[in-house]
C-alpha cells in the first residue's frame, strides 16, 4: 500500500509556475464531466483509491457522492494522507454540522497551497457528484501526484517522463499521454515487469488482446503490489479516450509503490548487513561464555579434589592416590591449559572486531571474566602444589608408622611369649612341701627370674613408647595396639607384685633350707643376661630398617660390623657359661650325686643356648646380604637423582633463555606483519619440537617418584618448576602471535600503511621502560604525543588510541531511519512488515528481540524498533 506521509512534508506551491499548474488542473471541465464513461471511470478509480486510505483507519466508502457528505469521512481520509491532525469534527447530523465538517476539510486543502475553483461545501453536502468527484481530483493531485519530480519535472510531467524512461525498452509500448497510450495494456505490464520480472511473462503477451493484457496487469498489482483495483479493462477498451485522470490515478500508485519498495530493498540491506555482523559478534560471545563456563566448571570441581586432605589408612590406598595425581597432571590438565590459552585468544579477537564494528566492548557475565578465570586457574596451581607436597608427606608418615606397627609387633609377641606361663609360676605353693635345698633352690630360681624380670623391663618400656608414638602418627588401628599395649603394662604390674610376694615368701622359709649348688646360681645368673642378648640380637638382626640415601645405609654398615666385632668375647661368654654347667656335671658324676636333669634355678638349658647362637650366626650373613642389596638400591637412586639432574639443568636454563628471546623479539621485530607472523610462527614450532626433551624428563622424574625419591642435592630444579616454566613459555608466544595477528586486522579494517605501523612501534617499544608490553597511563599519553596526537586537541574522551575511529560503520541513526522507511514512517514496525522485507532468520531474529511498541497510535501486534536499534550499539551511540 503506497504511503503519502513523507510527500506531504515538502514545501507549499508557492511559485508561479506551480501554482499556473494547479489552477489548470483545478479548472474543472464541467461539459466533460458530463461524458457518463469518463464519470464512470473516474467515480470507480477514485472511490479505490480513497478505500486504499481508508482501509489504514479501518473504513471504507461504497459511494463517493454520498459518503462525503457529512464530511466526517473526507477528514479523515485526510489525516490519511497527510499524517496530520485536523480539527476535531462536528458529530450532529443536521445540514450546518455536515457543511461545518466539510469546510474544515477544504480548509486543510487550501492551507496545503490548493486553489480551489468553483467547489463549495454546500455542492458536497448536496452529494453534487461532479463537484464530489472534482474535489477527490483536486487531493489527488496535492497527495499523490504533486511531489513527483523526476529530472527537474513534477507533477503530471515528471510522471510522464518516468512511466516512459521505464517502458522504453520495452516492444509496442509508446507513452506520449495518459490516455490513449494506455489502452492496448502493454504499458501497464511493462512497469510492473520492469521493476518485478518475476511476476510477468511479457513476451507472451499480445498486442491484439487488451483485455487480457488489461486484466492481467491489475491482477497481479492487486495480488503482490498491493494496488487496488481502480480501473476496468473493458471500460478502457470500449472508450475511445480513456479518462486521463482516472490513468494518473492509478498510474501515480506504481510510482509510490516501485519508488517505496527501492528504499525498503537499500533499508534491508542496511539492517541485514547490521544484524550479520550482529549475530556473529554474539555467537562469538556465547562461544566465549560457554567455553568460560565449562573452564570454571572444571576448576571448581578439581579443587576440592585437590584440597580433600583426608589420608588413607595403608600405603596401597595413598599409593593410588599419587597414582591419580599422576594421571590428573599428564591427562586431564594439559588440554585444559591449551583451553585457557585459547579463550584469551577468543576474548582478544572479539574485543578486535567490536571495536572495528564500532560496538561496544564485551563485557562477560559476572564471574567469567579473564581475570576471574586466571585468578581461579592461580587457586587450582595453589591447591595442587598444596596436595602433591600432602601426597609425599602421608606416604613418608605411612611409611613410618608400617615400620613401627611390625615392630611393635614384633616385640609385643616375643614379650608375650616370654610372660607366658609367668604367673602360674609365681602364684604356686611348691616351697611348702620341698626339703631345705629344694627351697634354696626355688629362692635361687626366683633370684634368676627377678633378673631376668629386670633385663625385660626395658622392652616393655619399647613397647610402652611404640604404642605411643604410633598414637601421636595417628596409626589407623591404634585401638587395637593400645589394647594390647594396655594389656601387657597390666600383666607387667601383676608380675612384679606376685614376684616381691614369692620372694617374701621364699626368704620366710630360707632359714629351713641351706644347700644350695653355687654353679647352678652361677649358671642362672650368667645364662640368663646372655641369653636376653642373644634375644636381643637376633630381635636387631631381623629388625626392619629404611633409609633415603647412601649416608644412612653405609651408618646402618658400619653399626652391623661394629656388632659383628663383639662376636669373639660374646662366644667366649657362651663357652664360660657352658664350662660352668659341664662343671655341675663333673661335681655331681665325681660325688654320685643324682641331679634332677634340670637346673632349678633357670629355664634356659645349654641347648637353647647354643641353638640361638647358631640361629644368631646365621643371621649375621642376612643380615649383611640384606645391607648390600639396600646398599645397591641406594646407589641406584642416586644414579637416578644424578640422570634428572643432568636433563633439568639443561632445560631449565633452555626455557628461561627462551622467554628472554620471546621478550626481546616482540620488541625488536621488523619487516611486514605477516613476515613477523611467520617468523614468530617458525619460532613456536622450533619450541614446539623440543617437546620431546620434556617428554623424557617427566619419564625419569616418574622413576624418581617411584623409587620414593624425594630429594635430590643435585639440582635446583624441580619438575614442577619445569612444567610451569614450559606452560608459560608456549602461552607467551601464543599471545605474542596473537597480538600481531589483531595488529593486522586492525591495519586492514584501518588501512594504516606499513610506515605508520612501524612508527608506532618504535614509539611504543622507546616508553615501555620495563619491556612488560603494556604502558601505563602516563606512557602511553606520552606516547601519544610523541606521535602527534593530543588529547585536547584532537577529543580523544581518553588515553586509549582509537584505531577504528575513521572506518565507515553504521550508526543506530541510521539503522532506526532504515527501520522507519520498512515500517512507511511509522514508530512502530510490524511483523508481517519485517518478515516481508528481511530474510526469514534475520526476521525472526528481530520479532525475537523487539519489545512491543507503547506508544500513541499503536495497533496489535506493533514492535518497537528504536529501542532495539540502540541496543544494539550500547546504550548509546559511540
Amino acid at each position: 500500500m503506497v504511503d503519502y506521509h513523507a510527500a506531504n512534508n515538502q514545501a507549499q506551491y508557492t511559485s508561479g509556475g506551480q501554482q499556473s499548474y494547479m489552477e489548470q488542473e483545478n479548472d474543472w471541465d464541467r461539459d466533460l464531466l458530463l461524458d457518463p464513461a469518463w464519470e464512470k471511470q473516474q467515480r470507480k478509480t477514485f472511490t479505490a483509491w480513497c478505500n486504499s486510505h481508508l482501509r489504514k483507519a479501518g473504513t471504507q466508502i461504497e459511494n463517493i457522492e454520498e459518503d462525503f457528505r457529512d464530511g466526517l469521512k473526507l477528514m479523515l481520509l485526510l489525516e490519511v494522507i497527510s499524517g496530520e491532525r485536523l480539527p476535531k469534527p462536528e458529530r450532529g447530523k443536521m445540514r450546518v454540522h455536515k457543511i461545518n465538517n466539510v469546510n474544515k476539510a477544504l480548509d486543510f486543502i487550501a492551507s496545503k497551497g490548493v486553489k480551489l475553483v468553483s467547489i463549495g461545501a454546500e455542492e458536497i453536502v448536496d452529494g453534487n457528484a461532479k463537484m464530489t468527484l472534482g474535489m477527490i481530483w483536486t487531493i489527488i493531485l496535492r497527495f499523490a501526484i504533486q511531489d513527483i519530480s523526476v529530472e527537474e519535472t513534477s507533477a503530471k510531467e515528471g510522471l510522464l517522463l518516468w512511466c516512459q524512461r521505464k517502458t522504453a525498452p520495452y516492444k509496442n509500448v509508446n507513452v506520449q499521454n495518459f490516455h490513449i497510450s494506455w489502452k492496448d495494456g502493454l504499458a501497464f505490464n511493462a512497469l510492473i515487469h520492469r521493476h518485478r520480472p518475476e511476476l510477468i511473462d511479457y513476451d507472451k503477451l499480445r498486442k491484439d488482446d487488451p483485455v487480457t493484457n488489461l486484466n492481467n496487469a491489475f491482477e497481479v498489482a492487486e495480488k503482490y503490489l498491493d494496488i487496488p483495483k481502480m480501473l476496468d479493462a473493458e471500460d478502457i477498451v470500449n472508450t475511445a479516450r480513456p479518462d486521463e485522470k482516472a490513468i494518473m490515478t492509478y498510474v501515480s500508485s506504481f510510482y509510490h509503490a516501485f519508488s517505496g519498495a527501492q528504499k525498503a530493498e537499500t533499508a534491508a540491506n542496511r539492517i541485514c548487513k547490521v544484524l550479520a555482523v550482529n549475530q556473529e559478534n554474539e555467537h562469538l560471545m556465547e562461544d566465549y561464555e560457554k567455553l568460560a563456563s565449562d573452564l570454571l566448571e572444571w576448576i571448581r570441581r578439581t579443587i576440592p579434589w585437590l584440597e580433600n586432605r583426608i589420608p588413607e589408612k595403608t600405603m596401597a590406598e595413598m599409593q593410588q592416590k599419587l597414582e591419580d595425581f599422576r594421571g590428573y597432571r599428564r591427562v586431564h590438565k594439559p588440554p585444559k591449559v591449551q583451553e585457557k590459552c585459547q579463550l584469551e585468544i577468543n576474548f582478544n579477537t572479539l574485543q578486535t572486531k567490536l571495536r572495528l564494528s564500532n560496538r561496544p566492548a564485551f563485557m562477560p557475565s559476572e564471574g567469567r571474566m579473564v581475570s576471574d578465570i586466571n585468578g581461579a586457574w592461580h587457586n587450582l596451581e595453589g591447591a595442587e602444589k598444596g596436595y602433591e607436597e600432602w601426597l609425599l608427606n602421608e606416604i613418608r608418615r605411612l611409611e613410618r608408622l608400617d615400620h613401627l606397627a611390625e615392630k611393635f609387633r614384633q616385640k609385643a609377641t616375643i614379650h608375650e611369649g616370654w610372660t607366658d606361663g609367668k604367673e602360674a609360676m609365681l602364684t604356686q605353693k611348691d616351697y611348702e612341701t620341698t626339703s631345705l635345698s629344694e627351697t634354696k633352690a626355688l629362692l635361687k630360681k626366683h633370684e634368676a627370674f627377678e633378673s631376668d624380670l629386670a633385663a625385660h623391663q626395658d622392652r616393655v618400656e619399647q613397647i610402652a613408647a611404640i604404642a605411643q608414638e604410633l598414637n601421636e602418627l595417628d596409626y589407623y588401628d591404634s585401638p587395637n595396639v593400645n589394647a594390647r599395649c594396655q594389656k601387657i603394662c597390666e600383666q607387667w604390674d601383676t608380675l612384679g607384685a606376685l614376684t616381691q610376694s614369692r620372694r617374701e615368701s621364699l626368704e620366710r622359709t630360707e632359714k629351713q633350707l641351706e644347700s644350695i649348688d653355687e654353679l647352678y646360681l652361677e649358671y642362672a645368673k650368667r645364662a640368663a643376661p646372655f641369653n636376653n642378648w642373644m634375644e636381643g640380637a637376633m630381635e636387631d638382626l631381623q629388625d626392619m630398617f629404611i633409609v633415603h640415601n647412601i649416608e644412612e645405609i653405609q651408618g646402618l654398615i658400619t653399626a652391623h660390623e661394629q656388632f659383628k666385632a663383639t662376636l669373639p668375647e660374646a662366644n667366649k661368654e657362651r663357652e664360660a657359661i657352658q664350662a660352668i654347667q659341664a662343671e655341675v656335671q663333673k661335681i655331681a658324676q665325681y660325688n654320685g650325686i643324682k641331679l634332677a636333669g634340670t637346673n632349678p634355678y633357670t629355664t634356659i638349658t645349654p641347648s637353647s643356648i647354643d641353638s640361638k647362637w647358631d640361629k644368631v650366626q646365621k643371621l649375621v650373613p642376612q643380615r649383611d646380604q640384606a645391607l648390600q642389596e639396600e646398599l645397591s638400591r641406594q646407589q641406584s637412586n642416586d644414579h637416578l637423582r644424578r640422570q634428572f639432574a643432568t636433563q633439568a639443568n639443561m632445560v631449565g636454563p633452555w626455557i628461561q633463555n627462551k622467554m628472554e628471546e620471546i621478550g626481546r623479539i616482540s620488541i625488536e621485530m621488523n619487516g611486514t606483519l605477516e613476515d613477523q607472523l611467520t617468523h614468530l610462527r617458525q619460532y613456536e614450532q622450533s619450541i614446539i619440537e623440543y617437546k620431546p626433551n620434556i617428554d623424557q624428563l617427566e619419564g625419569n622424574h616418574q622413576l624418581i617418584q617411584e623409587a620414593l625419591i624425594f630429594d635430590n642435592k643435585y639440582t635446583a630444579y624441580t619438575m614442577e618448576h619445569l612444567r610451569v616454566g614450559w606452560e608459560q613459555l608456549l602461552t607467551t608466544i601464543a599471545r605474542t602471535i596473537n597480538e600481531i595477528e589483531n595488529q593486522i586486522l586492525t591495519r586492514d579494517a584501518k588501512g594504516i600503511s606499513q610506515e605508520q605501523l612501524h612508527e608506532y612501534r618504535t614509539s611504543f617499544n622507546h616508553f615501555d621502560k620495563d619491556h612488560s608490553g603494556t604502558l601505563m597511563a602516563e606512557e602511553f599519553k606520552a606516547c601519544l604525543i610523541s606521535l602527534g596526537y593530543d588529547r585536547e586537541r584532537s577529543g580523544f574522551p581518553s588515553l586509549s588510541f582509537g584505531l577504528s575511529t575513521g572506518l565507515d560503520t553504521d550508526t543506530a541513526d541510521q539503522v532506526i531511519a532504515s527501520f522507519k522507511i520498512l515500517a512507511g514512517d511509522k514508530n512502530y514496525i510490524t511483523a508481517e512488515e519485517l518478515r516481508r522485507e528481511l530474510p526469514p532468520d534475520q526476521a525472526e531474529y528481530c520479532i525475537a528481540r523487539m519489545a512491543p511498541y507503547s506508544g500513541p497510535d499503536t495497533v496489535p501486534g506493533a514492535l518497537d524498533y528504536m529501542s532495539f536499534s540502540t541496543a544494539l550499539y550500547g546504550e548509546s551511540d559511540l
